[in-house]
């Protein structure tokens, strides 16, 4: 059997949960440490997942040697800090998308990682889901044949959250788009490059915070319609279509396990289990990297992480999305 890799999970919070699960159904892989500004609740989310080292700071996480790597799971509007801080200690790191909240911080974290030449990675989980791999090869293969249309959503109603929450807080970079609306624009730009041109809007909250956005992503031959929002649910099926036929992924896309290919008439169902909730797929590919020495991900790369937040910035500047600390 392979070694180990050695994981610690900064900030114990919703996310690191669904990924501490999905990590105890990954034989070489194990939770080794948790770090949290509260020590009993790194000891009780530790104990919940079988962590043996639990830190009531950050810093002394950074400094444990019997780690291999970290993932960061604070939120967004932390990510920058916390991933430089990580790698700066000499840590390899995956951090929770978006990696960051700009262009600017993004570069930043590339920076620190060519630094102190250490593995990081944006966990843009579905990326490494089987089913959308497969899609993802189809495309490359030109089995659709030329993409002319795309259209996918990710909504779900937020509204009566708490504001001073993640979601409605403008000051911890709220808002639908970087939430979720990173996942149409994900899927987007990897089946169909970087567009020509994007139009979009955006409709706000009392708070500060954007709630509704839709996008048009303009290419010299198709069109993609994207849509994220905090103020109903929606039904998150993809569709791609290409001159040779028409995918369409199951929902929820994002982590789904199957799609459909019609063409000419006829229909061909694809079903492609993940393992648990789909977290493990990505851990995998962080683990491999790890074990082959690489610094970045040849499935998701350092440049893929800067497109996409450039993309994301783009979508802001036509709509006027700007979070309090960054003016």
């Amino acid at each position: 059997m392979k070694k180990k890799i050695r994981w610690g999970i900064l900030g114990p919070g919703h996310i690191a949960h669904s990924f501490a699960k999905d990590l105890l159904l990954v034989p070489d892989g194990e939770l080794v440490a948790v770090g949290s500004r509260n020590l009993d609740r790194a000891k009780k989310f530790g104990d919940t997942y079988g962590a043996s080292r639990f830190f009531g700071s950050y810093e002394e996480l950074y400094n444990c040697e019997e780690i291999d790597v970290i993932y960061i799971a604070t939120p967004h509007t932390y990510h920058a800090e916390h991933s430089i801080a990580a790698m700066d200690h000499g840590n390899p790191v995956l951090c929770e998308k978006p990696m960051g909240v700009n262009r600017a911080e993004v570069k930043n974290m590339i920076a620190a990682s060519k630094r102190n030449n250490v593995f990081m990675m944006e966990a843009l989980w579905s990326r490494f889901n089987p089913a959308i791999r497969k899609i993802k090869q189809m495309v490359v293969e030109g089995v659709i044949g030329e993409i002319g249309h795309m259209s996918s959503d990710f909504a779900f109603y937020a509204l009566d959250r708490d504001e001073k929450g993640r979601l409605l807080n403008p000051e911890l970079a709220g808002g639908s788009l970087l939430d979720i609306g990173i996942y149409p624009i994900f899927l987007t730009y990897l089946m169909m490059g970087k567009p020509e041109n994007i139009l979009a809007t955006s409709r706000f909250h009392h708070t500060g915070v954007e709630i509704q956005t839709s996008m048009i992503f303009d290419y010299p031959k198709a069109q993609a319609l994207l849509y994220s929002g905090l103020t109903s649910k929606s039904g998150m099926r993809v569709e791609i279509g290409g001159s040779k036929g028409t995918l369409f992924i199951d929902p929820r896309w994002h982590e789904t396990q199957g799609f459909t290919w019609e063409r000419n008439g006829e229909t061909e169902a694809f079903h492609i289990p993940k393992i648990g909730k789909g977290y493990a797929h990505e851990i995998e590919e962080v683990q491999d990297c790890l074990r082959q020495g690489k610094k970045q991900s040849e499935l998701w790369t350092h440049q893929n992480s800067m497109d996409l937040v450039g993309l994301m910035d783009e979508v802001r500047t036509r709509t006027g999305i700007v979070f309090p600390f960054e003016v």
